[in-house]
């Protein structure tokens, strides 16, 4: 039966801050865990991160990922220097990976990865993904994962972040550091399920834009023209500007279905650019000629009427039990307010007071990156600039 503990730090040293939140769940009752995922900001050695994690913890497999800020127990923090892990006891997991993932072979990279989870434990029953989050095809990945497991398997988790840069993110596992990898843990307690959900808040506006060339994930012209030139300029930007200027306001939105819509609290789905060359721009999923793309703006109000929505839905839909352990992925792009004028505090405390019992928050392991994954109409999708969270329960008995 799997266990799961949590804590966090804002530490400028890296070993320190490893030991600190080690030495937490030590406390909590993991003091040999079996595995051990780890979410960092770029301020961090990700080699030393890693390597302090198993001297402490020599018998547990190592995850981490990149990020832009942390969420734990303790609340959020958006520093150079946050470190966030979740401890888990038990063995009914496997753990797998696989580098040089890109856009054009997103889907036999996550048929590899799921093939080595699925020969490691046939009975994997959701799958906590992490992955690069520049230049690959986010729902590739996840029909890489389906085509092995079928959809009937939660995949839920993030794409790792830098510092809202767009440049370098980083992966690692057992002590390797890469920048183009993914990993994933296969769950297997057959007790357990995963609850998840996601929203945004952002309001399409204007005349969208047509996606008239593209190939795969890349996008090469929006209306006839260079589609980085033509995106920069609905945005009012230059073409000089890199990515990192243009996703806090440059969220594009594709339409979804009234079904779809109804559920999700928004009539769009949003996208983010995380890279572009020679006019190209990179989105985050594959991306058909004819698509309209609109631009967004945020509404404030809608992004904590919303997140009140979802959390009282998944409550309700828990019926009264309490997670073991709570996975949350959030858009680094997100808050009450743009360009770091406020930290997303009162976001965070609306979004777990929902799961606490007695005053006590679950185990709870969140990062700011560039995409979450969570079930939109009883699928596995890939979302941005959402809020989403993956609770994780004892099944009813």
């Amino acid at each position: 039966m799997l266990e799961f503990f949590s804590s966090s730090t804002r530490m400028v040293n890296t070993r320190r801050g490893v030991t600190e939140c080690l030495e937490a769940v030590a406390e909590q009752g993991a003091q040999t865990p079996d595995l051990v995922i780890l979410h960092a900001s770029l301020g961090h050695d990700f080699a030393e991160l890693m390597d302090q994690a198993r001297t402490m913890a020599p018998q547990a497999r190592v995850l981490a990922a990149s990020c832009c800020g942390i969420v734990g127990r303790e609340g959020v923090s958006e520093s150079m220097k946050d470190i966030a892990l979740m401890a888990v006891r038990g063995r009914e997991f496997a753990v797998a990976h696989v580098d040089g993932i890109y856009g054009h072979n997103s889907f036999e990279k996550c048929r590899e990865l799921a093939t080595n989870l699925r020969e490691q434990n046939p009975a994997v029953n959701m799958v906590y993904f992490l992955a690069s989050g520049i230049d690959i095809a986010n729902d590739r990945c996840i029909a890489g994962l389906e085509a092995v497991f079928g959809p009937q398997v939660t995949v839920f988790g993030a794409t790792s972040a830098d510092n809202m840069r767009g440049v370098v993110s980083y992966q690692g596992v057992d002590g390797k550091v890469f920048q183009h990898a993914a990993c994933a843990v296969g769950f297997a307690d057959p007790g357990l399920e995963c609850d998840t959900q996601a929203t945004h808040g952002f309001v399409a506006t204007g005349e969208p834009l047509v996606v008239t060339r593209s190939e795969g994930h890349k996008i090469h012209e929006f209306n006839g023209r260079p589609a980085w030139a033509e995106y920069t300029r609905r945005l009012g930007l230059t073409e000089q500007v890199t990515c990192g200027d243009t996703i806090p306001v440059g969220a594009l939105a594709e339409e979804l279905s009234p079904d779809l819509a109804r559920e999700y609290g928004n009539h769009h789905i949003l996208r983010v650019v995380t890279g572009h060359e020679g006019g190209t721009m990179y989105y985050a999923t594959t991306c058909p000629e004819g698509t309209k793309l609109w631009l967004t703006t945020r509404d404030e109000a809608r992004i904590f009427s919303e997140m009140e929505r979802m959390t009282r839905t998944m409550v309700e839909r828990a019926q009264g039990r309490r997670p073991v352990a709570v996975f949350h992925a959030d858009c680094l792009a997100r808050g009450r307010f743009l360009f770091n004028r406020v930290l997303k505090d009162e976001l965070v405390s609306r979004m777990q007071f929902p799961f606490t019992r007695d005053g006590v928050c679950p185990p709870w392991l969140g990062m700011y990156g560039f995409g979450e994954f969570a079930r939109l109409g009883g699928a596995n999708t890939f979302h941005n600039y959402t809020t989403a969270l993956y609770a994780i329960y004892r099944k009813a008995s």
